[in-house]
């Protein structure tokens, strides 16, 4: 497990563009095989990827000096392949397509992961967040989840949101997640742009039409900016105190997390296009 650790705002201004993508940037999540995960001091979230072939997958304690993975923990789990996942917890099963979304609540001790075809494997995203109690089990299908049409074709953020883990819908300690799908021929995600001082927020990449396509994610103060280059299906770690844009090369889709102080999807504080520089 790579772990992360925060940044003072105050030093982030002297960072230069390596160090930013290696403290924000998460790169190879998904390998044929394996599951890997990034460990964040911000909210202590974790991030993942698991790629089961021949062999299941488990969520393991690995570096969190507990007896199990969901000890003092819950998980939100997507599908992001077009081919078929399992997800087994604590001997119950539960299929997976491109999009779907799993939540498990903290105290279930065996959570593992299949394709239902090797060698067609899927590929799930995983993040989780510390919980003190434990929701229920539960599955959300893309086609049953409540969308949220934002944005115009004139801004080129015409876009729909669709909320899994949140209030209103699959209920958790401090997780929430979901996922944005971009309307053909817009580009910008989330702009204008806001901040929530109280939670990070994590951002997933993918959908990505071909090998050269990128998405220009945009951080920092409102007033001092950076950019990372992204590639598909990579991450970014955005901090509390950080905007969090993106504007793509091509049609693509992203999975937003957060975990944090304040549980309400509408707390944000939103930045005036003419306070970005």
């Amino acid at each position: 497990m790579e772990t992360r650790y925060t940044t003072n705002p105050a030093d982030f201004k002297s960072y230069d563009g390596e160090r930013i993508r290696n403290d924000f940037l998460i790169e190879d999540l998904f390998v044929k095989g394996e599951i890997k995960f990034v460990y964040s001091h911000y909210d202590r979230l974790i991030m993942g990827g698991a790629v089961p072939t021949t062999e299941h997958l488990k969520l393991e304690e690995q570096e969190l000096r507990t007896e199990y993975f969901l000890e003092r923990r819950e998980v939100g789990i997507i599908n992001i392949s077009e081919n078929v996942g399992k997800i087994t917890v604590d001997g119950e099963t539960y299929e997976l397509n491109k999009r779907d979304c799993l939540y498990v609540g903290k105290g279930n001790k065996e959570v593992t992961l299949e394709s239902a075809n090797a060698e067609s494997p899927a590929k799930f995203y995983i993040v989780s967040a510390t919980a003190h109690k434990n929701y229920p089990t539960k599955k959300l299908a893309i086609d049953e989840a409540a969308p949220a049409h934002l944005g115009s074709d004139s801004s080129s953020n015409k876009r729909t949101i669709y909320k899994y883990i949140h209030g209103d819908g699959i209920q958790s300690c401090q997780l929430m997640l979901g996922m944005t799908m971009l309307a053909p021929n817009n580009m910008w995600n989330t702009m204008p742009a806001h901040v929530h001082d109280r939670r990070m927020e994590a951002y997933l990449y993918f959908d990505m039409d071909n090998e050269d396509a990128r998405v220009f994610h945009f951080m920092g103060k409102p007033d001092d900016t950076r950019h990372i280059v992204v590639k598909n299906e990579q991450a970014i770690i955005s901090p509390p105190w950080s905007i969090h844009s993106g504007v793509g090369t091509n049609n693509y889709t992203f999975i937003w997390a957060m975990a944090g102080e304040n549980y309400t999807f509408d707390d944000m504080d939103h930045v005036k296009m003419e306070d970005l520089k």
